[in-house]
């Protein structure tokens, strides 16, 4: 069992997250107002649970927003179907992730809000679920949180760790702190070559190399009768998606839709923003550019002359990627928030278009480049032309899609999923 050896700065971090009480329950309940949080479950955010401990042995994952959470909701079902005894208990942060989890979840799966990292609220969530392993999936590192995970003597495993070279150079000028929080992992398993290499640097221990856990994340097919629908309503309209986009992407794919309808007015954009709380400012993006559009979340679907539809639902993914020939990945287009999984678009035969910033999934997209299975577009008129050359031919096929798919390192989720059952076994667990 490790433990976690606070230095200066996690004591001094974790004393002032004691003294902003106040504080961060007025942040939660601004949130709240907001949209962001969701009132009903804001004391499941202050760490008291709103369900009652299962019997048995409890796995906790902790999973931060949509994408960490369909790799979360893999690894329960994968637990679950390997262990009888086993329940699961999925934590998240924002409203997008906790609907899908609680739509998704399979059998003996809980999910709580996670708790916001104040030691009291952190201590008083560990204190009631009692978790026999604690899993943090990804860049998941709350200091507070950790720390109450390894109080209770709990074994504990980083999962998918995937830093970009930004995240790595941050953590550079918090070495000591960054050093403490990682070691208090029992296993760690790195989601590719860069992290394991910059996780090593930073702390003198040499994760395991995995691959990447959201290559075999589980996908569910779109509705038939939901795809039949749009289809019969769509007709034959050349259609695109524009998919996890982000705040000041919405203009930039406005931009360029524009430009697309000047060569092929009965084009159709099909707009799904990451988070759909964010509808109204992106229909706002979309009006500012002349651009009508149809919300699925009021139930209207595109009549002939209407250029978008807002796809402001959750679980729809697979849908809209079906309805496309075409799928631009949001998340690229502006620095710092480093793209999004493609892989999903590739599986349902679109053609993947996307921005230049692609951090975080660099070794899928290197595998992609080097199957000829991506187009990168750097501006608005880059992006409409890379949509029109896949509609007209001239853009990858879903042969190469399929080649740099297969040309990707498998067997993630069984490691994982041994790792984790291992760390559940030890004699030394609580």
């Amino acid at each position: 069992m490790t433990v976690l050896r606070p230095t200066p700065g996690l004591r001094l971090y974790a004393l002032g997250a004691s003294l902003a009480g106040p504080v961060a329950s007025y942040w939660l309940a601004r949130r709240a107002g907001q949209g962001k949080e969701d009132p009903s479950r804001l004391t499941e955010r202050r760490g008291i649970a709103s369900h009652p401990r299962p019997d048995g042995a409890l796995i906790w994952l902790h999973a931060a927003s949509v994408g960490e959470s369909q790799v979360a909701l893999s690894l329960a079902e994968a637990l679950t179907r390997a262990r009888a005894d086993v329940h699961v208990l999925i934590t998240s942060g924002t409203r997008t992730s906790a609907a899908l989890i609680c739509e998704r979840r399979p059998e003996r799966v809980l999910h709580q809000m996670v708790p916001a990292d104040r030691p009291a609220w952190t201590r008083r969530f560990i204190a009631h679920w009692r978790p026999g392993a604690c899993v943090f999936l990804e860049s998941e590192l709350w200091p507070n949180l950790i720390a109450a995970a390894a109080a209770s003597g709990a074994p504990m495993a980083l999962v998918n760790a995937r830093m970009n070279d930004v995240s790595l150079t941050r953590w550079r000028r918090f070495q000591g702190a960054f050093r403490a929080l990682v070691n208090a992992f029992d296993w760690i398993g790195a989601a590719d070559a860069r992290t394991a290499r910059g996780l090593e640097q930073l702390t003198g221990r040499a994760p395991a190399l995995i691959a990447n856990l959201k290559l075999e994340a589980a996908g569910t097919g779109p509705d038939g009768a939901a795809l039949d629908a749009a289809r019969a309503a769509l007709g034959s309209r050349p259609v695109f998606t524009a998919a996890s986009t982000h705040a000041g992407e919405e203009a930039f794919l406005a931009r360029a839709h524009a430009r697309i309808l000047a060569a092929r007015p009965d084009a159709l954009m099909i707009l799904a923003p990451r988070h759909p709380e964010r509808a109204d400012a992106a229909a706002a993006a979309l009006a500012a550019e002349g651009l009508a559009c149809a919300r699925r979340s009021k139930g209207e679907t595109p009549g002939a002359d209407t250029p978008v539809w807002l796809a402001d639902t959750l679980g729809e993914m697979a849908l809209w990627y079906a309805l496309s020939r075409a799928a631009v990945i949001g998340g690229s287009f502006i620095d710092g928030i480093g793209g999004h999984n493609p892989v999903e678009a590739t599986r349902a035969g679109a053609a993947v278009i996307t921005g230049p910033f692609t951090a975080s999934f660099d070794d899928i997209y290197a595998a992609y480049r080097a199957c000829g299975a991506v187009i990168t577009a750097e501006d608005p008129e880059a992006a409409a032309g890379a949509v029109l050359a896949v509609w007209d031919g001239r853009g990858p096929d879903a042969r190469a899609g399929a080649q740099a798919l297969a040309s990707l390192p498998g067997g993630a989720l069984a490691r994982t999923g041994e790792a984790i059952l291992g760390l559940l076994d030890r004699e030394d667990r609580p």
